[in-house]
C-alpha cells in the first residue's frame, strides 16, 4: 500500500494570515446623534456642555469610530471636538463605521511590515478568518506583497485561487 503524503504540509508555500495582525481591544462606535436635539439639531452650547459632563475615561484603550446615525447635518468641528475629548483615552479614533475603524487599524499595521522576507516566495493570503478582517486589508496586503512574491494565491492551501504570478526575468 502506498504511503499518503501530505503535499500541503511539505509545500514551500508561505501562508500570510491577516488574523496574525489583528489588534486585540475593544471597538466602540460613538453616535453623535445621542447629543443632538431630537437626534437632528446641534445646539452648540448644549452640545459642548454635554460633552464636558460625559465620562470619557470609559473609552480607555478603546478603538473608537465616530459617526452620526441620523440624517442630521453635523458641522465638522463636532466630530473634532468629540475626538479631542477622546484623545487622552482612546488608542485610535476614526470618523466612520466600525469597518472603517478596522480598515484603518490594518492599514497602519500592514504599511509598517517588512515584505522583503517574501522575496521570490509562493504565497497564499489566507482567506478564512474568525476575526473581523475587513476586505480592504486583503487589498492592502496583496498590493504590498505583489512586488516581492513569486506568486500569490488566495484561500487555503487545499483550494487556493491563483491571483498573481511574477514574470520570469530573461537574464
Amino acid at each position: 500500500m502506498d504511503e499518503i503524503i501530505n503535499k500541503v504540509a511539505n509545500s514551500v508555500l508561505v501562508v500570510f494570515d491577516l488574523e496574525d495582525y489583528y489588534q486585540n481591544g475593544v471597538r466602540t462606535q460613538i453616535d453623535l446623534s445621542q447629543w443632538l436635539l431630537e437626534g437632528f439639531l446641534l445646539r452648540e452650547k448644549d452640545f459642548r456642555a454635554t460633552l464636558l459632563e460625559h465620562n470619557w475615561s470609559q473609552y480607555q484603550d478603546h478603538y473608537v469610530a465616530i459617526s452620526c446615525s441620523t440624517d442630521a447635518i453635523v458641522p465638522a468641528w463636532a466630530s473634532l471636538l468629540v475626538a479631542m475629548h477622546l484623545a487622552p483615552f482612546a488608542k485610535k479614533i476614526v470618523s466612520g463605521s466600525l469597518e472603517d475603524l478596522e480598515t484603518s487599524i490594518y492599514q497602519d499595521i500592514l504599511s509598517t511590515l517588512d515584505y522583503t522576507v517574501y522575496q521570490d516566495k509562493p504565497l497564499i493570503i489566507k482567506g478564512c478568518s474568525k476575526k473581523p478582517v475587513p476586505m480592504s486589508a486583503y487589498l492592502f496586503v496583496a498590493k504590498f506583497l505583489q512586488p516581492y512574491a513569486r506568486s500569490i494565491m488566495y484561500g487555503e492551501a487545499c483550494s487556493a485561487v491563483p491571483l498573481y504570478k511574477a514574470k520570469k526575468s530573461s537574464i
